[in-house]
């Protein structure tokens, strides 16, 4: 019998989750609890950290789980390299299930950069409206250019004080559309867009919407994680999962 971990959050992980209850498998689907109200699973769920490689080790062993899916945010780096090396130690299969990343198209004024501290320095000195569609987790490098004027757009209102000085919020869950987005950007006055390269259709709206308005877009490169098996379709994942003996 096989008992599946799938590591979510994602779009492409909610799909999972739905195959493998209409499959009547064996899974625990698993949140980082970064949002106060995540997404309703079909399959029994956990929510928060595991304490590092030793903490996922012990949580993989004691719950007899046979099959790891990594269906994370690509910037989860660090869970993916915990994943990997967890499954390393304990001889479990192991798989990513990922969107593709995104790639200009014509009409696209990209500056492509390799990490947070990269877009930070690509945007300009004089003031600016920034629409910053990062999500929460690094705001605060940002504030080394407290003059520009950042829209921001949570899924959760924020519990603390924002780190930068001069921003505007918007409170929404994905995924979102390009007349929305355009009509989000011409309201607020972006003349800036900043993203990581998440991938994937419920994203890529504010892509173009900024196409259609012209504007530069400072596109953050994924981050490098250990090489592993990964899939971009759910059929492919439920087929290693048949397939893949614990």
């Amino acid at each position: 019998m096989t008992r599946t971990l799938v590591l979510g959050g994602t779009t492409e992980a909610s799909t999972l989750a739905k195959a493998l209850a209409e499959a009547g498998l064996d899974a625990v689907f698993s949140y980082a609890g970064r949002t106060a109200n995540p997404v309703p699973q079909p399959l029994p769920t956990r929510v928060g950290g595991y304490g590092g490689v030793a903490g996922l080790v012990d949580y993989l062993s004691g719950e007899g789980i046979s099959h790891v899916v990594d269906a994370t945010h690509p910037f989860a780096a660090q869970m993916s390299r915990n994943v990997v090396e967890a499954c390393a130690q304990t001889g479990l299969p192991h798989c990513a299930y990922e969107r593709p990343a995104w790639s200009a198209t014509d009409g696209d004024n990209w500056t492509r950069v390799v990490d947070i501290a990269a877009a930070v320095e690509a945007l300009p000195d004089e003031p600016a409206k920034v629409f910053l569609a990062i999500g929460k987790q690094n705001l605060t490098d940002f504030a080394a250019k407290p003059q520009h004027h950042y829209l921001l757009r949570l899924v959760d209102e924020p519990q603390a004080e924002l780190p930068l000085p001069r921003c505007s919020i918007e409170i929404a869950r994905g995924p979102f559309d390009a007349d929305g987005d355009l009509a989000l950007m011409q309201r607020h006055g972006i003349t800036h867009v900043v993203s990581k390269n998440a991938g994937g259709r419920g994203a890529s709206a504010k892509l173009a919407a900024a196409r259609s308005l012209t504007l530069p877009i400072i596109m953050i490169d994924r981050p490098q994680v250990p090489p592993r098996m990964t899939f971009g379709d759910v059929s492919e994942v439920m087929a290693w999962l048949f397939h893949t003996p614990a």
